[in-house]
Formats: structure tokens, C-alpha cells, sequence
């Protein structure tokens, strides 16, 4: 981008499993971009949290030296394979795990969802799942984290009421949303809709784009091409001050929830979308307003 960006580069961030399997892979397409954060889900496959010991200290100096941030550490916390019917400790431990991740990581953020149904009434998966996030919040504020609710999978996914119904009833302050600008193509529903609905509660943004194909499935594209009216919800973050990342998440070749897991140009394909999602922001550079700083966010 030429001239004085819409968004600040620091504050640019990409899922890093989307451009390679790598640690290695990973810092190169951020390197590429020259973005200053990284999100991390996944290294070679295996989610962050259950990366051994010697394995996290070596990817711990590697980011450092590598001078980036990172943003949030994406979970499988209430995600699409974890119904809400299944082990609650499978998630305390994994949050335990990140918490100490973070500790060393310097990050504050931790992505959940809110559990997928599994037979039970709608009033009892409801009361489930908020309890459920309702005891992570409280571990994770014990933690100095926040945990970030995703509009995707689970009892709060889709619904922009259920989404504050969740905020409101945890009411914690380690409780925020993440925004996803694609899931609604995905999953069905309007995400501009929703994030006019519950902008003051997010504190954290993936950036993606999607279409639905003749036969029904979905089509991923880069930032601007699809039917996400990303351009739009960009245009209504940067208007009300955003002060949070934006992070790539473009799923042109990875789709963790459909198995597909990796293809040799991915890194070339998110970059490509890296520079979309730039040209992006330079034209809504005119709406942009000074930054606010995120509720809670440090100093």
C-alpha cells in the first residue's frame, strides 16, 4: 500500500497453518506480507496446544526472532468437533495448556466456539453451552486471558442474539467475540447483519471471503470477490474506530472442518489474498477512524 495505510501493519495478522504446515513456511509468508502478527492453530499438523515442551520453546524464539506478535492462539475449545454433550475437562485442559503458551507468547487471546448441538433440546444446549463458557471465561480471567467467541460453530454461531445473549449472561470481561467476515456465506446467514448487531463486543477479525456454487456448496475467493461483503464490514470497522487485528483466514487451501488440509501453493495463495485484503483497506482508507483501544488490552 502506498501512502499512509487504513490499517496499521502491526496490526495485520494471519492464521499461520493457511500459507504452510511449517513453522518455517509460516514466518515466511508473514515475512512476504511484512505484517507484524501471526495467529497460530496448527505446526505440522499438530494444534498449538499440544505441541511437546521443546518443540513450543523453539517456536517461541523462532517468532521472536522472527519480530512478530502473536495475536491469538486459535483452539479447538467448543469447536465443531466437540459437541456439547462430549468431555468438558478435554477443553479445561486445553485451555490450561494455552494459558501457559500465552504466558510465554505474550498473547491474550484465545479463539473458542460455543459447542455443536448433540440431540438435546434447544433450551438445554443453550443452558450448556453458556455454562460451559461461562467456567472457561473464569478460568481464563484467573489467567489474564480473554477468550474470543467465534461466529461459527456451535449454539451461538449464527444468531447475532444468542451471541449477546452469551456475552451477557457470562458477563465477564474475559468474554469478547472474533467476527469472522465469511462464516456467513458458509453457514448461512447475513454477517454484515450480525456484526451491526454485535460490533461492541469484538475484539478480534478474521478475514475471508466465500460464494455458494450452483450445486450449493461453498467456494472460497480472495478478500472482495465473493458475497461476504467484506468490503463493507471492513468499511463499518474502521469507521468506529477498530482498535483489533485483522487476521487472514482465507481457506483457499486449507479447510481444517473439511479435510483439506494443505496444497504446495497454499503460500502463494495467501499471499495473493494478503495483498487483496491491502488493496482492500487503501480504498477504505478515507473512512478510517482513529483507533480505540480494545476494552481490557494492555497498555
Amino acid at each position: 500500500m502506498c501512502g499512509e495505510p487504513a490499517f496499521p501493519r502491526h496490526r495485520l495478522a494471519g492464521l499461520g497453518d493457511e500459507a504452510a504446515r511449517g513453522l518455517d513456511g509460516q514466518l515466511a509468508a508473514l515475512g512476504r506480507l511484512d505484517w507484524g502478527a501471526l495467529e497460530l492453530r496448527t505446526v505440522d499438523g499438530v494444534a498449538v496446544a499440544d505441541l511437546d515442551a521443546r518443540t513450543f520453546r523453539t517456536l517461541t524464539g523462532r517468532v521472536r526472532d522472527a519480530g512478530l506478535d502473536v495475536v491469538c492462539l486459535a483452539s479447538r475449545i467448543g469447536n465443531w468437533a466437540r459437541p456439547v454433550t462430549g468431555p468438558f475437562d478435554d477443553d479445561l485442559a486445553e485451555l490450561e495448556a494455552l494459558a501457559e503458551q500465552c504466558a510465554a507468547l505474550d498473547c491474550r487471546y484465545v479463539r473458542i466456539m460455543s459447542y455443536p448441538n448433540a440431540g438435546l433440546t434447544e433450551s438445554e444446549w443453550a443452558a450448556r453451552a453458556i455454562d460451559r463458557v461461562g467456567r472457561l471465561a473464569d478460568r481464563a480471567e484467573q489467567h489474564g486471558l480473554t477468550l474470543l467467541h467465534e461466529n461459527c460453530a456451535g449454539w451461538a454461531g449464527d444468531r447475532a442474539d444468542r451471541m449477546l445473549r452469551l456475552v451477557r449472561e457470562v458477563g465477564s470481561p474475559a468474554l469478547r467475540l472474533l467476527f469472522d467476515t465469511g462464516n456467513g456465506v458458509a453457514h448461512g446467514y447475513d454477517a454484515f447483519g450480525t456484526l451491526e448487531k454485535v460490533l461492541p463486543h469484538v475484539a478480534h477479525v478474521h478475514v475471508k471471503d466465500a460464494v455458494r456454487t450452483p450445486d450449493g456448496t461453498v467456494a472460497y475467493t480472495l478478500p472482495g470477490d465473493g458475497r461476504a461483503r467484506v468490503a463493507d464490514c471492513l468499511r463499518l470497522l474502521l469507521e468506529t474506530g477498530y482498535g483489533g487485528s485483522l487476521s487472514l483466514e482465507p481457506h483457499l487451501a486449507v479447510r481444517p472442518h473439511e479435510g483439506l488440509r494443505t496444497r504446495d501453493d497454499a503460500m502463494a495463495l495467501f499471499v495473493g489474498a494478503g495483498r487483496r485484503l491491502e488493496r482492500v483497506l487503501a480504498r477504505l482508507a478515507p473512512y478510517a477512524r482513529p483507533a480505540a483501544v480494545p476494552e481490557g488490552a494492555r497498555e
